[in-house]
């Protein structure tokens, strides 16, 4: 698979999303009816709302973004490297700005993709959402308006993993193990970012474990192609 494109005209990302708020009782009342409407639309009504509100990071209508994980195929002296690095803050405005700037200056060819692990569901819209709420403009790549879904630019790695089975989640830590690439989640994994972000105010320690994931959708990439993975050696995490 994949043997058909130039990896150096990948863009893999991943996202890392907290909820708006601390604490459901910060929320102004209007906003506390609306995520008690989209709790119980969701889960039991018995549930309280404010007790499932770290929930609320997966959904972009009341989360943030606050770490996007890049990585860049290049090749030095005619060998694959991985240069990796995030671009992550609290003003989530500056940093889907400066992302999008990236995109519209370095990857806004037609050959150009993006890549992610459940990217078409979750990572690629959720951008898209929250810079339209952010009043930035929409990267053309990032763009889905009037085209088709074979004219998007964007790899699934999840959903390549389908195979056409439409009932198969598979998370990127299973196919890690499968294929033998080093799991991302050796320290957090994602039901912890916002404890992390909330509570310890940890923003640095997100950003590693958004890049070990960016390092290990790109290795994935690597045995989807049935190719080695690339050394440590060849890896620069900035």
């Amino acid at each position: 698979m994949l043997n058909n494109i130039q990896l150096q005209d990948l863009l893999v990302l991943d996202i890392e999303t907290v909820s708006q708020k601390k604490t459901f009782d910060e929320l102004d009342e209007e906003w506390q009816e609306l995520w008690a409407r989209k709790a119980g639309a969701l889960n039991n009504p018995e549930i309280v709302p404010s007790k499932i509100y770290d929930r609320a990071a997966i959904y972009a209508e009341f989360g943030k973004i606050v770490c996007i994980g890049l990585g860049i195929f290049h090749a030095i002296d005619g060998e694959l490297h991985l240069k990796v690095k995030s671009i992550h803050g609290d003003d989530e405005h500056s940093l889907l700005q400066e992302f999008a700037n990236l995109l519209d200056s370095k990857f806004n060819g037609p050959k150009h993709q993006l890549v992610a692990h459940n990217g078409k569901e979750f990572d690629f819209p959720y951008l898209c959402r929250r810079m339209l709420i952010n009043g930035i403009q929409i990267p053309s790549i990032l763009d889905t308006s009037g085209k088709k879904p074979w004219e998007t630019s964007f790899i699934d790695t999840m959903e390549m993993w389908k195979f056409g089975d439409y009932k198969n989640y598979t998370s990127l830590n299973v196919l890690a193990k499968c294929f033998g690439i080093p799991s991302p989640k050796d320290d957090i994994d994602g039901s912890m970012v916002g404890h992390t972000y909330w509570q310890q105010n940890d923003l640095e320690r997100i950003a590693v474990y958004c890049k070990k994931d960016i390092v290990t959708t790109a290795q994935l990439l690597m045995k989807y192609r049935n190719e080695s993975l690339i050394g440590n050696d060849h890896i620069l995490v900035q």
